[in-house]
Formats: structure tokens, C-alpha cells, sequence
């Protein structure tokens, strides 16, 4: 059992081994969001590879496992193949509580973290993406943003004016597995969320988005 002055000494060296916070100031907020929003998605829509390859490598730097398929049709066989890879297969039937792995599309994938944006919704409920240990997001090109500025953005044009009935009251991003640090800085997985989490790009669309 180390001393206190041991266990002080532990914590600090741990903290130094990161920089300190940027300096933070509020942002004002954007005017007539849901126009800015739709001149954003005409610019997204151009430059969507690079946007992606961004996503890849932010989600992979933070243990996502990124897979990409060629049409919304190839989607059931990359599960399968998830599943079958985890022996999940059976496991499928049980309740989410119970569930090996679980499926949900992103309202948002925001290349600059490498982070999924999942709203809640009627039949959508947040609790397949974070009660099973193996958590698949899959989506395409339109909900692709580059940064968290734009992020801002879209959540502004969200909340502008009356939310659709269908609309749950939680967002929830996930930026890789859940991790958790005890006061020693000792990191483990799956604590308070999915271990594992893969995300699926599909390159023809889903055809869910306006």
C-alpha cells in the first residue's frame, strides 16, 4: 500500500503527461440556422471522400473498427460477418439488455473526432448502443460534417422551432469504446458503454435522409 504522498506523486506524474485545456470562450450562436445548415450540406456534398478518410482515421485512432460496403443491399452480409467473427450470432434473438451486439444507424459522423451522433427516437431507443458489448453504426455520406463547428451548427437548425413528435430527448456521442479512469488514471473498457465499436460506411447511400 503506497503512502499518500506516493499516491499524490502517482497522480500528478500521470496528469503531466498531457497538455493543459485550450483557452475556451462561448461561441455566438449562428443566425437562421437551418439556412446556413442547407448551404453547409451543398458544400459537404462535395467534398465528402476527404471528409471520410478524416472520420476513418480519427474513429480508428480511437479503436473504432471502420468497415465500408458498396450498397445499403451489402449491409446484412457485413453483419453477418461481424457476428459471425464474435460468435454473436445466437445472441442476436436475446433483449438488448442480453444482446452480444448492437445495431443503429448516426444522425452525425463528425471527421474531425471520429465521433457518431445517435438521437433517440421512437424505435430508436439509446440503449442498443450502449448495453451490448459490440455496438455497429451504420450510415452514409449525408451525414458526414468535417468539424465540431459545423457540428454546432446542425444541432442549432435541430432545435430551430418545434421538434418532430418522433424525437427523443437524448443525444448521445460516441467517440470509440466506452472508457473509464479510476483517480490512479488506470484506463478500462466497457464500463459504462460498448467495448467494441464498429462503424459501417455505405458508399451507395441508405436512402433514409431528405
Amino acid at each position: 500500500m503506497s503512502s499518500k504522498a506516493e499516491f499524490l506523486a502517482r497522480v500528478r506524474g500521470e496528469m503531466a503527461k498531457t497538455r493543459g485545456l485550450f483557452p475556451a470562450s462561448p461561441a455566438e450562436r449562428p443566425v437562421e440556422p437551418r439556412q446556413r445548415l442547407e448551404l453547409l450540406r451543398r458544400e459537404l456534398s462535395e467534398r465528402w471522400p476527404q471528409t471520410l478518410a478524416r472520420f476513418r482515421a480519427e474513429f480508428e485512432r480511437v479503436a473504432g473498427v471502420f468497415h465500408r460496403v458498396p450498397s445499403a443491399a451489402d449491409v446484412p452480409g457485413e453483419l453477418e460477418r461481424i457476428c459471425r467473427e464474435r460468435a454473436a450470432r445466437r445472441r442476436l434473438r436475446a433483449l438488448i439488455a442480453e444482446a452480444d451486439l448492437g445495431v443503429t444507424g448516426a444522425d452525425l459522423a463528425i471527421a474531425e473526432t471520429g465521433t457518431l451522433v445517435l438521437v433517440s427516437a421512437a424505435g430508436r431507443p439509446r440503449s442498443t448502443s450502449l448495453l451490448p458489448p459490440c455496438h455497429v453504426a451504420v450510415f452514409d455520406r449525408t451525414v458526414l460534417v468535417e468539424s465540431l463547428e459545423q457540428l454546432g451548427l446542425v444541432l442549432e437548425a435541430w432545435h430551430d422551432g418545434p421538434a418532430p413528435p418522433e424525437r427523443g430527448a437524448v443525444i448521445n456521442f460516441v467517440t470509440g469504446p466506452s472508457r473509464t479512469a479510476d483517480i490512479e488514471l488506470t484506463l478500462t473498457r466497457g464500463v459504462h458503454g460498448s467495448k467494441e465499436i464498429h462503424a459501417i460506411f455505405v458508399d451507395g447511400g441508405l436512402g433514409l435522409h431528405g
